[in-house]
């Protein structure tokens, strides 16, 4: 920020004081040559007149006394053709160039170096005298030591006050730089103390630019905070979940049963369903934290569809709804979700189930009706704890619905039971985010 401000401040100085030396420098050339150009209308031109001998002389002599001293830095010359130039004391035995080939009826103004170490600046103008015939050639020349040295000083001026204003410029935007950034130091030393254990969270206060920062940043460890926590939590439930199980085993194996290979095919199933649980809420969360989640819902259930029909042949599974409709939500767990949902309702109901895609303003709902039996009101919400069976005469472990209702949730959806009006089963609505 720094030299970014250094930069801008030297390129606008740099730009004004070139154009401020411009405008001055112009306006002491243009004040110079005024008098020069005075000088010459109205002290030689309109003082001149052609004498008996036809030679130019001047009526009044110029009040500078300057043309009377030899070599005095002021100067001026009639020339005419054929005619010996008429020039002032000054000059001596010099004598200023005339070019030729053009007429300058207004006075004309230029530099010139004809004589060694006195640069000049002219004035010259052409005028034909009344009683003569002779174009002649009037010039005031005057050294230009006195306008350089004024530039000079000018310039000189111009470089130690823009520099002098410069130097104060970048001080005070490294001032305001130091200034604006120091309490992103103070919120150094407040991440420091909350990673060394001194605090929890960000507690001082901060000015307004700076205060939004703070808020994310204890939000962002609140957040950490939660995850833990849930982390925490899940390997405990996964670890009590796998407890009852290697206990059973345990025994039979210990008391040598004739069942042991049923008991542990059975326990083994129901330990892999539960590990199965976990993972799937570890790879929720972990696709939800990426935030570029994004499922076809229509591809998801026509997949099940496929499947369910394969896997329960006596089942009709019909499907309508929006066919474009997405969803924040990974593919592969947007198919465990519905794949639980419809293999619940085919292995429960009738033999007929329904899917329907409803795109809900925010939401998108996915609506699972079966042809069964339906379940109770006051029953419906024991389904989603986990090992929950109403019917243990069907194969399960009692995870299909809890695993919904825990992706879901990751997602910040959610997953309701019903009664099916038109089938008159059970009917589960699982609604998510839309994309």
């Amino acid at each position: 920020m720094i030299v970014v401000a250094a930069l801008w401040i030297s390129i606008l100085l740099l730009t004004g004081g070139f154009a401020l030396d411009r405008v001055l420098t112009t306006s002491i050339v243009r004040n110079f040559d005024d008098q020069l150009t005075y000088v010459l209308k109205y002290a030689l031109v309109s003082a001149a007149e052609i004498g008996p001998d036809g030679e130019v002389r001047f009526s009044r002599q110029p009040a500078d006394q300057r043309f009377l001293r030899p070599y005095s830095g002021v100067y001026f010359q009639v020339s005419g053709k054929g005619a010996e130039p008429f020039v002032s004391r000054s000059l001596w035995d010099r004598r200023l160039r005339v070019a030729g080939g053009h007429l300058d009826l207004e006075p004309h103004v230029y530099n010139s170096n004809e004589f060694a170490g006195e640069p000049l600046r002219v004035a010259e103008m052409d005028a034909v005298l009344p009683g003569s015939n002779v174009r002649w050639r009037f010039q005031v020349a005057q050294s230009r030591e006195m306008i350089d040295s004024q530039i000079h000083d000018l310039r000189e001026t111009l470089f130690w006050s823009f520099a002098a204003l410069g130097a104060g410029l970048l001080v005070l935007a490294a001032l305001q730089t130091v200034y604006g950034l120091w309490p992103l130091r103070r919120v150094q030393r407040e991440v420091a103390a909350i990673r060394s254990g001194q605090k929890q969270r960000i507690s001082d206060t901060f000015p307004s630019e700076i205060e939004p920062l703070a808020e994310e940043i204890n939000q962002l460890l609140a957040h950490s905070e939660e995850q833990a926590e849930e982390a925490r939590r899940h390997a405990g439930n996964l670890a009590h979940a796998l407890k009852t199980p290697l206990t059973v085993i345990t025994n039979a194996a210990t008391a040598h049963s004739p069942q042991l290979d049923e008991t542990v095919i059975r326990e083994a199933a129901l330990m892999r369903r539960q590990v199965d649980h976990h993972l799937a809420r570890a790879r929720a969360i972990g696709r939800r934290a990426s935030g570029q989640a994004r499922a076809c819902v229509w591809e998801s259930v026509c997949a099940v569809q496929r499947a369910v029909e394969r896997l329960y042949e006596n089942v009709t599974v019909d499907i309508a709804g929006d066919k474009t409709a997405e969803i924040r939500v990974e593919r592969q767990d947007l198919d465990e979700m519905i794949g639980n949902l419809v293999e619940n309702a085919a292995k429960y109901g009738g033999g007929r189930v329904f899917i329907t895609v409803e795109r809900q303003g925010t939401t998108v709902d996915v609506v699972v009706e079966d042809d069964g039996r339906g379940i109770p009101e006051k029953e419906r919400e024991a389904l989603f704890a986990r090992g929950a069976r109403l019917d243990t005469d069907k194969p399960g472990t009692g995870l299909g619905l809890a695993i919904v209702r825990d992706v879901a949730d990751i997602y910040g959806g959610t997953v309701t039971l019903q009664e099916s009006e038109d089938l008159g089963g059970l009917l589960a609505r699982l609604s998510l985010p839309a994309r």
